[in-house]
């Protein structure tokens, strides 16, 4: 049972400062709204085995969640993955220089690692509801993300 979205938006900043924006971990509770706070779980730069605990509130209520970057080729796309209540999440960031700023493209899939009957009809009941929450906050990220990248 698997769930995606993908959003694009072009930003007014070459690759490089789109990547810094993304990339900084511990300032991500300053530049997305949505984020109340990171706690770091490994040393050094940001690269693959970067992990980190991110607390998010949506729909009314705080979650945290430990995520990983899967894969990181600077200034070019990222993918993080992490494994929350039964499902495992993979979102994927793509920079393209474009137009003398860079199209960031945000990908979001979601697959529920043991569905049962009752995640099932619960997901018939209310994936396109969550799945519009998801898409509604990830807009905003990527409008934020826009933002601070324009102001550097």
């Amino acid at each position: 049972m698997d769930h995606s979205t993908s959003l694009t938006r072009h930003i007014q900043a070459p690759p490089e400062k789109v990547w810094s924006v993304i990339t900084d971990i511990p300032g991500s509770p300053a530049t997305l709204s949505g984020v109340a706070s990171v706690q770091l779980l490994t040393d050094g730069p940001y690269r693959e085995g970067t992990r980190w605990k991110e607390t998010r509130k949506m729909m009314g209520r705080s979650e945290t969640v430990e995520m990983w970057v899967a894969e990181a080729e600077p200034n070019s796309s990222i993918t993080v993955k992490a494994n929350q209540g039964g499902a495992d999440y993979t979102t994927h960031f793509s920079l393209v220089p474009k137009d003398g700023g860079t199209d960031l493209s945000l990908t979001l899939g979601a697959k529920v690692l043991k569905p049962t009957v009752g995640s099932r009809l619960l997901m018939l009941l209310f994936g396109r509801m969550g799945m519009a929450a998801t898409r509604k906050a990830l807009t905003k990220d990527l409008t934020e993300i826009a933002a601070k990248a324009e102001s550097l």
